[in-house]
């Protein structure tokens, strides 16, 4: 396995530091006050746009997608620590436009839309123009068993007509979410790999509509969490995705370099914690001595930075097979990193919380909003229990001629 990243990917790794450094976290305290001025936790502010367009000058911008047409053209192992630098800020995946849920339905547009639709939507999708979101889990049963999906794509005429109940479709809640990919049932008696079908509706489509935002312990901001309504929309057979009958697989694609994003993002997570963690220990005194001269200080600094190591590690190797030997021959690695980076990231950040004390729970550090997003990740694209239900069968396959 070789993790050696280009040298473009170590010039981008550079200029995107600097970038972070120079423009992105000075910029958050100033996007937090634009924010609460307006009233609305969704609202879109103006330091935002200049982030952007700070981006596009620097050529930082579209780096996560792999087709040279369209974006960078850099591989899973280039782009990985790339997201890694990303995931230490709340604001730099958005600035450089390599947010979720964007990154995956600007992939699946590229690779599977027709001209007509990447000239609608993909084109100001990588513009930063608008924004997009995925609708696929749904309230009333679990979503972690794509076949339990009640939503329903059904063909009429030279049309399509969708009845779907959401939520957790992220990013609905911002006016500038234009699109949404909707996940539904057009075939219900085919086998369970073609029952699916994805399909583009617009957000401002008769019948689509936003019904709620769902606060993550507590949180509700950016493009939100919504609950979403899709009665009788009545859409041009030309919006499917792809083939009808093709969402599973369609999923499937979308979901591998997600995973790789999610994770090193996650780790990103970590290690900015693991900062605060240790210039905390040094800053603090405890009943004579620095926190960081405490036994049980250095047990969980040490724990962490073995963990963070860890996972990074397999995260690369997920993506270096990836690169070499496609989805599939990465499917245990992209399970495994699903389960052990939000883990790590959900601990590592714990740990921090624990050491900062009350301040640690507070909003004067960014302590208590990073474990609500690493504790997400437990669910995000799956819950663990799946991935790790993937990787038993797995190995138990191979112990199948024990049974008697």
């Amino acid at each position: 396995m070789d993790f050696e990243l280009s040298p473009r990917a170590l010039e981008l790794r550079e200029r995107l530091a600097a970038f972070i450094a120079e423009k992105v976290d000075p910029a958050e305290p100033v996007y937090r006050r634009q924010v609460a001025d307006s009233g609305d936790p969704h609202f879109h502010p103006p330091v935002m746009e200049e982030l952007k367009a700070e981006a596009r000058r620097r050529d930082l911008w579209n780096l996560f997608l792999p087709n040279k047409k369209w974006g960078a053209g850099l591989s899973n192992v280039d782009y990985a620590p790339l997201c890694e630098l990303m995931g230490r800020s709340a604001l730099a995946s958005e600035a450089t436009n390599c947010a979720a849920p964007d990154t995956g339905n600007m992939e699946i547009l590229a690779e599977f839309g027709t001209a007509e639709q990447q000239d609608e939507w993909l084109v100001p999708l990588l513009e930063g123009e608008i924004r997009s979101c995925f609708a696929m889990t749904e309230p009333w049963v679990a979503s972690s068993d794509a076949t339990n999906i009640q939503s329903r794509i059904i063909r009429d005429g030279d049309h399509y007509v969708v009845n779907a109940h959401k939520w957790w479709t992220s990013g609905a809640a911002s006016k500038r979410c234009k699109v949404a990919i909707l996940m539904g049932v057009s075939n219900p008696d085919a086998d369970p790999y073609h029952r699916h079908s994805m399909i583009l509706v617009p957000m401002d489509a008769p019948g689509v509509t936003v019904v709620r935002t769902l606060p993550v312990f507590g949180h509700d901001a950016g493009g939100g969490h919504c609950e979403t309504l899709y009665e009788n929309v009545r859409l041009p057979a030309s919006n499917i995705l792809g083939e009808e009958g093709g969402g599973f697989a369609l999923a499937q694609a979308r979901l591998g370099p997600g995973r790789i994003h999610h994770c090193m993002r996650a780790i990103g997570l970590a290690e900015r914690a693991l900062e605060l963690m240790c210039e905390r220990a040094q800053l603090r005194t405890a009943f004579g001595k620095r926190l960081a001269e405490q036994g049980v200080v250095q047990d969980r600094i040490a724990e962490s930075r073995m963990e963070i190591e860890q996972a990074r590690l397999l995260t690369m190797k997920a993506a270096w097979l990836m690169d070499t030997a496609g989805n599939k021959g990465a499917r245990f690695e992209i399970a495994a990193i699903k389960v052990v980076a939000a883990r790590v990231a959900t601990n590592v950040i714990d740990r921090a919380i624990q050491l900062f004390g009350g301040a640690g729970v507070s909003d004067d550090w960014p302590l208590a909003q990073m474990y609500t997003h690493a504790r997400t990740l437990h669910l995000v694209d799956g819950p663990d229990e799946v991935h790790k239900q993937q990787i038993a069968r797995r190995e138990l396959r191979q112990y199948e001629w024990v049974r008697a």
